[in-house]
């Protein structure tokens, strides 16, 4: 059978709903959703810093003087009674950068207690009752402090308790009662609509601030990932060269050096299956590290041999650049004595400087140098500041260039220093090491043969 439809709920559970709001009320009334610390405290500007206290200064001195000339003259209430009743009413705004809801239950009992006084006294002609008019105003200026530091719950139960207290006097003396209670709940409920959405959206932005930081990290992050993993897929073409290497040569010690035991020729092969094995995991590694639909670069990777040709192709494409490479580079590049990770990464850093001056200074003059000096390679790339400054090509870069470069130097153990020149250019200063040279008894290298 189809279950019966819901009935209406149960008169208890109502009662429990009823309770526990209430309780939420009291809990909201009594205890302050924030700590004492007033608005703009964070604020890096003083004098923003500053701000909350001079308007309660100011609010203050405005309503105790014009407090006590409204009740002595137009309420005939005497000077004294007076004057105590609007330092109860003006001083508790002070409070009001800090601990608003403190002051409105200070306000609110001094309010109570002033409506009473006045029922005491003969009812003056052309005035309003139970609230004054400089009592309605400062009360106003109580509720918009609680809308913009209270949450809802507080700020619902300040505007039940104010209704319910002018509804409660309205009662006492309905003769009296002529509207002012009911202004000051309508009054009320909008002043603290417009403190409570002015809050939630400063909150909203808070939380919009946030997010957008949590973002650029990960952002960032991310960025550092994708060139780790492709500084990662370039690199294993270099590995797997050497990985073949040694295949090559411990499978083909047997036959070319005669003599050997039956001992030495399992430890080749087991050199060669070894090598083999890792050459295997390479690729599968690398298969992990591309992009899904991608497919591996099947040219050898570039390097310093390479950099006048990239050079020159940045010159045809509209940037005057200008290339100096020192002769021992290229002799120790034509001969194998950079390593290919070292030689790799020169040529990259030099790739993306040239591309960073095309697409942040276009037009640029800019000066490329590789030196080789106290063991380690230096690459400098230097741009001038443009003769006709222009927008960029691309007016947000990726960041993909300096977190490519950091890491090829990372890589290598170099160090790498960039910053903008004081006549408006930029500088890219990398610093690689290289291996010691091979001692004279090493074996020589097959090229110099």
């Amino acid at each position: 059978m189809p279950p019966s439809p819901a009935g209406p709920p149960p008169a208890d559970g109502l009662l429990s709903a009823a309770r526990r709001n209430l309780r939420e009320l009291a809990h909201g009334l009594s205890h302050a959703s924030h700590p004492p610390t007033p608005l703009f405290a964070e604020s890096p500007r003083r004098w923003l810093r500053l701000l909350p206290y001079a308007v309660v200064v100011a609010l203050t001195a405005v309503f105790v003087p014009v407090t006590i000339d409204v009740l002595t003259s137009d309420y005939e209430v005497p000077g004294g009674l007076a004057g105590a009743l609007a330092v109860g009413q003006a001083v508790p705004m002070l409070m009001l950068a800090h601990r608003p809801l403190q002051a409105w239950w200070i306000v609110f009992a001094v309010d109570i207690v002033g409506a009473l006084v006045l029922l005491a006294r003969p009812e003056p002609q052309g005035t309003i009752w139970p609230w004054t008019p400089p009592g309605v105003v400062g009360y106003l200026f109580v509720l918009l402090a609680l809308g913009l530091r209270e949450s809802r719950r507080t700020v619902i139960g300040v505007w039940l308790v104010t209704g319910a207290a002018g509804l409660t006097l309205h009662l006492i003396a309905p003769v009296r009662s002529d509207g002012g209670a009911l202004l000051l709940f309508v009054l009320g409920a909008v002043v603290l609509v417009i403190g409570a959405s002015v809050r939630e959206r400063s909150e909203a932005q808070r939380r919009l601030v946030e997010q957008w930081t949590i973002s650029e990290s990960e952002r960032a992050q991310r960025t550092l990932l994708e060139e780790r993993t492709r500084i990662a897929r370039e690199l294993h073409d270099v590995v797997a060269h050497h990985m073949s290497v040694i295949t090559v040569q411990a499978d083909s010690a047997p036959y070319r050096i005669s003599g050997l035991s039956e001992e030495t020729r399992a430890e080749f092969a087991s050199i060669a299956a070894g090598a083999r094995e890792s050459l295997a995991e390479m690729r599968r590694l690398l298969s992990v590290l591309r992009s899904d639909g991608s497919r591996g670069e099947l040219a050898p990777q570039p390097g310093l041999d390479r950099v006048q040709q990239l050079v020159e192709a940045t010159v045809r494409a509209g940037l005057p650049a200008e290339l100096s490479l020192a002769a021992d580079v290229a002799d120790a590049v034509e001969r194998g004595r950079v390593p290919q990770a070292v030689d790799l990464s020169a040529y990259r850093i030099v790739q993306e400087a040239l591309a960073n001056v095309v697409r942040h200074a276009p037009g640029a003059r800019t000066r490329v140098s590789v030196t080789m000096l106290d063991g380690h390679l230096t690459v400098l790339v230097v741009n001038d500041r443009p003769q006709k400054p222009g927008p960029p090509l691309e007016e947000s870069g990726t960041g993909h260039g300096l977190v490519g470069m950091r890491e090829r130097v990372r890589l290598t153990g170099g160090t790498l220093d960039t910053g903008p020149l004081p006549d408006g250019g930029f500088r890219v200063a990398a610093r690689l090491p290289l291996p010691p040279p091979r001692p004279p008894s090493a074996s020589p290298h097959p090229e110099d043969l």
